[in-house]
């Protein structure tokens, strides 16, 4: 079972707990000014998808990851579990296993669209949870080879959905647009979460 610091439980009598490995997603809930603890929920990387649609899987996963942690905490606790993944001439593609794979992914996505969904669940020890699925399109213009086996290289595109962060490609002067939030791309619906995030976290409050 996990237990947050004591610190933490008299500051916030409902906590908040992050079921995420992504350091982008921890910064992210930081730079919204969230405090929150931190317990790494199931590992889905050997997960298929089958033939579930893009936004149900995104869903279920995100369920997957915040239901194994909240089982274990009592009920002064609120779970936040997310996946994201891209979806390519209706192929879903989630965090490349190796550098071929995400090569790959960066090529077929260089002068083109494609679409960037976000999942999230949020859940509480007592099995009530809210599920929300977020769209983005990101078109990409020209990247040439050698920019990509550069970055290919680095290892910057393990554990990216896409193999690639958004705000990291575009910093370095990638050629990429985004229609949506793009907070979305990079693992979390910022422009809706906070709002749904508060409403759970006011003990006083039912949840709309």
């Amino acid at each position: 079972m996990y237990t947050p610091p004591v610190e933490t439980r008299r500051a916030n009598p409902i906590r908040l707990i992050l079921a995420s490995r992504s350091p982008r997603r921890r910064a992210m809930l930081e730079e919204a000014g969230l405090t929150f603890d931190i317990a790494e929920g199931v590992d889905d990387g050997g997960l298929l998808p089958g033939s579930v649609d893009p936004e149900h899987w995104v869903a279920a996963l995100a369920f997957l990851k915040a239901w194994s942690v909240a089982r274990g905490l009592d009920e002064h606790a609120v779970v936040l579990g997310a996946d994201t993944v891209c979806v390519h001439e209706g192929e879903l593609l989630g965090k490349p296993a190796n550098a071929d794979e995400a090569r790959a992914m960066l090529r077929a996505f260089v002068g083109g669209t494609h679409q960037v969904l976000t999942g999230v669940a949020i859940v509480t020890p007592d099995g009530r949870r809210e599920l929300i699925v977020d769209s983005a399109d990101v078109t990409w213009g020209p990247v040439n080879d050698d920019t990509i086996e550069r970055y290919v290289a680095s290892g910057e595109w393990r554990g990216k959905a896409g193999a690639y962060n958004l705000s990291e490609r575009t910093d370095e002067g990638w050629p990429i647009e985004c229609e949506g939030d793009p907070a979305t791309v990079m693992g979390l619906p910022m422009r809706r979460l906070p709002e749904r995030l508060d409403a759970w976290l006011r003990p006083s409050e039912s949840v709309a």
